[in-house]
């Protein structure tokens, strides 16, 4: 069986038709949907992109991995999904965006060679590179934002467009008066891009993608990771016009938030970026611009299903949507994503399965809690290898694929280091308390805030809404408490002992091996009778 692991970057849950999108038609989501399992409560273990993915892509929480913000190097060694499915014999590679920033010191450390087979593993999160490209390819005073040669403006350049960078210029640019329109300015969110559709970047990583499909020896697992509908909010022709400000929902928020606010969740309010979604013109144009984007997905997710369908490949492939985080597109008085109301950290997850064990849930939907680190280990059990417990925190999905119903979790994690980012800076913060974690148990949602902060407590079962925070008053101890003993529950966990799995330390026990009396003198073992003799017989001359 192959892998086609897709991921959509920033994808809210709630804006799939299969989810009950009021206006956004995604009929190939919901062609996965009929086909598979959708998993209404899947949760991602980091709010920011490197984070999400790097908990992801190895199968641990952030601070197991370490990896706590965008370009925070994921550490020289850290197993990750491409190194479990290889030694199950499945080959993994990339298609798309990780966000991974290499530990190049660490590399160098140990002597690791960017350019050979372990050196490009380990400087591209496991993955084999079919090709990479994270997608935001701006200019500032810095130089570029990606400082990696992107294969996208070659491809571009190929085709004609014309420039240093053409992802500025017309992938991510429209044109007023013969002006460029750049697709960073919000207020150019309703123009359609420079670009011919079938140039633009998710036409062309699907090229890429049956590109790869068509060459590989299997079996594979292929990570599809596009970089929409993230921001800049452009789209070509003919998204860019499909929906309009009658298709733009009433803010989720309330003024109560603002009331008494936590001091995190305050200052977040407060940043640039939540204030332009304040703006009811920023989200009249931002929001179809989104909804464009996510359409033009939906339909390039409908070439990859044809063609598996027409190539016989759709019987032995397991296909996987999600995403890495959502987007607030305004609700909560905020932008962008960063904390933990669902519109941030609750993703979508669509699973199909071709194996006939999965027969009975085809078209199902499961709400139990699962976690994005879930999927590592879904993918090793598919290859048909042994889940490395001791490594992998997430736990295998195969159960509920296949119609049992397994004892399960009792709560999710998300954690969010918020240390390099402003409002460290403005709450006054040192950057180790600059920290934030999630524990939500299927309806209590507690949010604790290092600092010396109070935590934040929302009931989704009568505010599903998440307006109220209960932990403004004192009425709500009790459940505050419960939570905080699932967190040092997790906190206890046994996350840094990878070297030996609990199979090897069994197999240690009672062993014949042990070298000399000592072991057996320690463990209360009786000691043979050949040891009495070789050591508590008379003592031998000693040479002169």
């Amino acid at each position: 069986m192959n892998i086609l692991y897709i991921m959509y970057d920033q994808l809210r849950f709630d804006y799939l038709s299969c989810a009950g999108h009021p206006h956004l038609q995604t009929p190939n989501f919901d062609r996965v949907a009929a086909m598979g399992v959708r998993f209404s409560n899947a949760y991602i273990q980091s709010p920011i992109c490197g984070s999400s993915r790097m908990s992801s892509y190895t199968g641990r929480y952030v601070s197991s991995h370490g990896a706590a913000w965008n370009g925070y190097p994921l550490r020289v060694g850290e197993l990750t999904m491409g190194d479990h499915l290889r030694k199950a014999g499945m080959g993994c590679w990339l298609i798309g965006k990780t966000h991974m920033k290499a530990d190049a010191e660490g590399m160098a450390r140990l002597g690791l060679a960017p350019d050979s087979v372990i050196g490009a593993r380990q400087a591209e999160c496991g993955f084999d590179v079919w090709i990479r490209d994270d997608g935001l390819w701006g200019y500032g005073p810095d130089g570029f934002y990606d400082e990696k040669r992107s294969p996208y403006n070659e491809y571009l350049k190929a085709q004609g467009y014309e420039g240093e960078n053409p992802w500025a210029d017309f992938a991510n640019a429209g044109v007023t008066d013969g002006q460029i329109a750049s697709g960073w300015m919000f207020e150019n969110a309703d123009k359609p891009a420079n670009i011919r559709e079938e140039h633009s970047e998710t036409p062309w990583l699907t090229d890429r993608t049956i590109d790869f499909i068509e060459q590989a020896e299997g079996p594979w697992c292929a990570h599809v990771s596009y970089i929409k509908p993230h921001w800049p909010f452009i789209v070509p022709a003919p998204y860019h016009d499909m929906y309009g400000e009658n298709h733009v929902p009433m803010p989720l928020r309330h003024d109560v938030e603002r009331e008494d606010a936590h001091p995190v969740y305050g200052a977040y309010m407060q940043n640039a970026i939540s204030s332009a979604f304040q703006r009811d013109e920023v989200r009249q144009k931002v929001i179809p611009a989104y909804m464009g984007l996510i359409k033009q997905c939906d339909d390039q997710l409908g070439r990859l299903l044809d063609y598996l369908e027409q190539t016989d490949r759709m019987k032995d492939t397991m296909i996987v949507l999600t995403s890495d985080h959502g987007d607030y597109l305004g609700d909560h008085w905020m932008g962008e994503k960063e904390l933990f109301h669902e519109q941030s950290v609750k993703v979508p997850l669509i699973v199909y399965d071709p194996r006939r064990q999965a027969d009975a849930t085809r078209g199902t939907i499961c709400d139990a809690l699962v976690e994005s680190i879930d999927l590592a280990p879904t993918f090793v059990e598919a290859a048909g290898g042994k889940v490395a417990d001791h490594i992998l925190e997430g736990r295998a999905l195969t159960p509920w694929l296949h119609g049992e119903a397994p004892d399960w979790r009792d709560f999710a994690i998300s954690e969010y280091d918020f240390s390099a980012t402003s409002v460290c800076v403005k709450l006054g913060l040192e950057p180790r308390d600059a920290r934030l974690f999630m524990v939500f148990d299927g309806r209590f949602k507690l949010i604790h805030a290092e600092g010396g902060f109070r935590p934040m407590l929302f009931d989704l079962e009568t505010d599903p809404e998440e307006f109220h925070d209960l932990a403004k008053t004192d009425t709500h101890q009790a459940e505050i408490d419960r939570l905080y003993g699932y967190l040092a529950q997790w906190g206890r966990r046994l996350s840094q002992r990878v070297t030996k799995s609990e199979d090897d330390i069994k197999a240690m026990r009672g062993k014949s091996g042990r070298r000399g009396i000592l072991p057996f003198l320690y463990d209360g073992s009786e000691v043979p009778e050949e040891w009495i003799q070789k050591y508590v017989g008379p003592a031998p001359k000693r040479p002169d």
